[in-house]
């Protein structure tokens, strides 16, 4: 059957496959990544790999170490942390790159560890970066990054692939930040939610490696688990630089010209045949400059509306892994044309790494910029994270080229945060209200919605095999919560997260609090749950899925999950179960009551289970999921990822 890039990548990467096992959207699989980065959370993987008893890493040379979210905290705890992350790296062999050399991502890039086709993995949501250069990046937990050091391997379920296909040029002023500014407000409804993004059109091959750099770092925001641009000559050009700059350094294996050659002979592709979830054409030549926020990226606003407020800005930000590299910094300096930031105003510029400061100096960008006024930081996350100087106060507006703009993201949640391309930031600082460069067209045709579903392919649900240990099959009552989005918040509070005292007892007892106090006293061991889509979305606590155990729940059924909650859950080994079908028909059946106000409603019919034949049975109507293969069944028999790393070991 045919397959997409996403699919093939993933195919390349599995093990544990049976003799001729195809690999498609919705399979459960066991992979080995090339590489996993940590950046200042190695510290907590560091806790829980020798939490497991491991006493050296698997393969050192697939970890890599990058310090660069706090790295303007020079008290002693952070330096202490940091020292012990070095020690463990040289005492493990792994590559490791110390607080100043930039942020994890574009060490990544530059350092040559992405490659297409490859497969890279980070315990940072924003490895979709790395789509960029052809290979598949996506972020893991904690707990899974710990598993990789101790295993080499790591489970995922492969989402399902929307087409984006980019047609057309952009006009001048327009940049990739406005592109994907513009998508994340166009089809900001869940259209793209968990999928991976494959880019494509006529208007790709006119997308600098910045721009598609910015675009992938983005889907994050979108909602994609991963975004990937096509291998074309801007790759191969991008690669080629990225050898000679590796040789420079004495860096020889990277690299290779047996590589290269094989990426412009045979770049990864998707077949002509391939099936996608769905399909969005955008018209480059109709996007015009926008602005992200404030609170969500979702609100996108034409700059000319913005332009005609003249909303007055606080302090502004050309920062981050999305818009902080050579040419966007060369694009402001292009702006400040002897200019001075505005009375009132405070503009922070950071690179993205080191090397990438170090051109902008040679340039000029750099003197340009510092000469306007702009307050310089160390390369690294820095405002972007809401860590060190120049965070926005209570009050205050700020303008940003970051990738988010959450409220109390970059300081104060009294404060509001806009995202727009470097060019427009720092026009804005000049002017003191959100602006463009002079000159810039701000006005246009808004691009037309174009987004088509396609239905899922008709193909026999396949048996399973299933594990000794592992259920066959399962049946009980069904608690409905009849909600879309219901966040980690609201299944376990932020008051009891960081409390140490917390029995599983007292977390069954608090369980769904926030969402629906009356929730433990209706619980009954062995319940299923069944909610709505995008279930455990927000914070990445772990107990969102363990007090859901704690409390008895059997396993939960969703529309569909935020994967961070969903690799939390099994990693815990605690089963949940993807069916959209039953959770609407589920949840449309309790519909008055929920009008009503009732949060959770007891089925009056038992829900069964087979996991062998993956069909959920509710009132004589059958429903089909995507099969628990062996990863998962692997994890949840084990009673864990921990665990099973332990087992596995002995």
């Amino acid at each position: 059957m045919a397959q997409t890039v996403i699919e093939k990548i993933v195919q390349a990467h599995a093990v544990e496959l049976n003799d001729h096992q195809e690999v498609h959207c919705g399979d459960y699989v066991t992979l080995v990544p090339d590489h996993v980065m940590t950046h200042d959370n190695t510290s907590a993987v560091m806790g829980k790999f020798k939490g497991l008893g491991v006493s050296k890493i698997k393969n050192p040379g697939q970890p890599v170490f990058t310090l660069d979210h706090n790295i303007q905290d020079l008290g002693e705890e952070n330096q202490a942390k940091y020292k012990a992350i070095a020690q463990f790296a040289a005492a493990n062999g792994v590559d490791a790159y110390p607080a100043g050399r930039g942020i994890g991502h574009q060490i990544m890039i530059e350092e040559g560890y992405v490659q297409p086709g490859g497969f890279c993995v980070a315990s940072d949501s924003h490895s979709n970066t790395y789509g960029a250069i052809g290979a598949l990046g996506t972020p893991v937990v904690r707990t899974d990054a710990a598993a990789l050091w101790a295993l080499g391997t790591v489970w995922w379920q492969i989402p399902r692939t929307v087409k984006v296909n980019l047609n057309g040029e952009m006009r001048p002023g327009v940049t990739g930040k406005d592109v994907i500014i513009t998508l994340c407000g166009m089809y900001g409804q869940g259209e793209v939610l968990n999928a991976v993004i494959e880019f494509g059109g006529t208007g790709i091959a006119g997308l600098s490696m910045e721009e598609r750099l910015t675009i992938a770092n983005m889907t994050t925001e979108w909602g994609a688990l991963a975004g990937w641009f096509p291998v074309d000559a801007v790759t191969i050009q991008h690669m080629k630089e990225r050898q000679g700059w590796l040789k420079d350094q004495g860096i020889t294996d990277r690299i290779t010209d047996e590589k290269l050659a094989s990426w412009t002979s045979n770049p990864p592709s998707s077949d002509a045949d391939a099936w996608f979830a769905a399909e969005i054409n955008l018209d480059l030549s109709e996007v015009t400059p926008h602005i992200s926020g404030p609170h969500s990226v979702q609100v996108a606003t034409s700059l000319a509306d913005f332009h005609e407020k003249k909303m007055a800005i606080h302090k502004a930000y050309l920062v981050s892994c999305t818009n902080s590299r050579l040419g966007d910094l060369e694009a402001a300096a292009a702006v400040v044309d002897g200019e001075k930031v505005a009375d009132g105003v405070e503009l922070y510029i950071a690179a993205a790494s080191r090397p990438i400061q170090d051109q902008a100096e040679a340039s000029g960008a750099w003197a340009k910029l510092l000469d306007a006024g702009a307050i310089a930081l160390p390369p690294g996350c820095g405002p972007c994270i809401g860590l060190g100087t120049g965070l926005l106060e209570a009050g205050q507006v700020g303008i940003s080229a970051t990738n988010r703009n959450f409220r109390g993201r970059m300081g104060s949640r009294d404060a509001e945060a806009y995202l727009a391309s470097p060019g427009v930031v720092v026009a804005s600082a000049l002017a003191g209200f959100i602006t463009g460069p002079a000159g810039m067209q701000l006005r246009g045709n808004d691009p037309a919605r174009d987004f088509q579903e396609f239905p899922a392919r008709d193909t026999p649900a396949a048996a399973v095999e299933i594990l000794e240990g592992f259920p066959v099959g399962l049946e009980g009552r069904a608690l409905i919560l009849p909600t879309n989005n219901l966040n980690t918040d609201g299944i376990y509070s932020k008051d009891y997260t960081y409390r140490e005292d917390i029995t599983r007892e007292m977390m069954a007892q608090v369980v769904m609090e926030n969402y629906d106090p009356d929730f433990a006293g209706l619980v009954q061991k062995g319940d299923v749950v069944v909610s709505g889509y995008n279930f455990g979305t927000g914070s990445s606590r772990e107990q969102a899925a363990t007090a859901l155990q704690a409390a008895g729940i059997q396993l939960v059924i969703a529309g569909s999950y935020s994967q961070t909650y969903l690799r939390n859950a099994i990693n815990n080994g605690f089963v949940c179960v993807e069916c959209p079908a039953l959770s609407d028909a589920m949840l449309a059946s309790v519909k008055d009551a929920a009008d009503a106000g009732k949060r959770t409603v007891v089925a009056d019919d038992n829900l069964k289970i087979d996991f062998a034949a993956s069909i959920a049975t509710w009132r004589g109507t059958e429903y089909r999921f995507s099969p628990l293969g062996k990863p998962v069944q692997e994890v949840v028999i084990a009673g864990g990822v921990e665990n099973q790393v332990r087992e596995s070991l002995k």
